[in-house]
């Protein structure tokens, strides 16, 4: 597993905007039950990131 950081936007201002990406493997996500389009919640604390399907309603 690997965290990777882009460059999603500059502002004109010359600020790079970021956004985060974490490679999982596909047998992490097929245990897990998830599928490409499937909405994710995070719960986060220090040294630690939850994903979870979010429920529909």
């Amino acid at each position: 597993m690997k965290l990777q950081k882009h460059i999603s936007r500059k502002s004109k201002l010359g600020e790079d905007y970021f956004k985060w990406e974490v490679i999982l493997s596909k047998e992490a996500i097929e245990k897990a039950g998830f599928k490409e389009g499937d909405e994710l919640e995070e719960d986060a604390e220090k040294g630690k990131i939850v994903l979870k399907k979010r429920e529909r309603k």
